[in-house]
């Protein structure tokens, strides 16, 4: 009798490793909806249309800088959902209009934060010739590294490990967040 609970058991246990494996492997709507959140779609929609960015792309940054937590602040002082830093956001409130500044009042501001950060990234778009690889490697390891990676011609050309990780990581967001949110992001 024992020993027929324990195959049994056995046998469950077997099972819902095999569910957990599939599910982590497929990665299906409702799962991806439980483990990569998403809030402020509204915002994202449309500071990815004022930008010309893809908003699964925006929504990916946001996740993976912040976890989409707009009071978080990062050992580094960035700030917001975006992660941006008090210098980084004062120079894109200058170049965009912005006036009257104030840290960390306004980099706490959902909308404010994602209007600098989308206006930042399609500036390192630009920048790149619309490489958004190279584009988040600028946005987390700083365009004066990528730059000197870009002429030293190296391999591999991000010379950061947890640099190609984020990028990497960004990207896949990007096709999760596009499949799963698709009407939410106005892919419908």
């Amino acid at each position: 009798m024992i020993r027929k609970l324990a195959v049994a058991l056995g046998l469950v246990v077997a099972l819902c490793v095999a569910g957990v494996l599939y599910v982590q492997h497929t990665q299906p709507n409702w799962y991806v909806h439980v483990r990569y959140p998403l809030k402020y779609d509204a915002t994202i929609r449309g500071y990815a249309k004022a930008y010309h960015l893809d908003p699964a792309l925006l929504a990916a940054v946001i996740y993976e800088e912040s976890r989409f937590q707009p009071r978080i602040t990062s050992s580094a002082g960035a700030i917001g959902l975006m992660q941006l830093l008090p210098s980084t956001a004062e120079g894109i409130a200058q170049r965009t209009g912005g006036s009257h500044f104030k840290v960390p009042d306004d980099l706490v501001n959902p909308d404010l934060n994602v209007r600098y950060g989308s206006w930042y990234l399609e500036h390192l778009r630009q920048k790149y010739h619309g490489n958004t690889a190279l584009a988040l490697a600028a946005y987390n390891a700083g365009q004066s590294n990528v730059d000197e990676w870009l002429a030293q011609k190296q391999t591999p050309l991000i010379q950061f490990a947890t640099t190609r990780d984020y990028v990497s990581d960004i990207l896949r967001l990007q096709k999760l967040y596009r499949r799963a949110y698709a009407k939410q992001l106005g892919y419908e």
